[in-house]
């Protein structure tokens, strides 16, 4: 699903890791840095959202005893 800024899921995923590789290949200055954290944060924030909501969104099929299916709002078990 492409989102209002264009990307994907897993569009901001790969650009988050390609960020988190190149903060630990230690290559960027200070400043380059800190402005690829942050953007990396961004996109984290952005992902995390965007799992939040399919999550809310995703529906199980139960099987009843009589053998029928039904379809139940998924609830994390703790």
């Amino acid at each position: 699903m492409v989102e209002e800024n264009g990307k994907t899921f897993e569009d901001s995923l790969n650009e988050l890791e390609k960020i988190a590789t190149n903060l630990e290949n230690g290559e960027l200055g200070l400043e380059e840095a800190i402005k690829e954290f942050e953007k990396g944060m961004k996109l984290s924030k952005e992902c995390t959202e965007k799992l939040d909501d399919a999550e809310k969104r995703i529906n199980i099929l139960v099987q009843g005893e009589d053998g029928s299916l039904k379809e139940e709002n998924f609830v994390e078990q703790e």
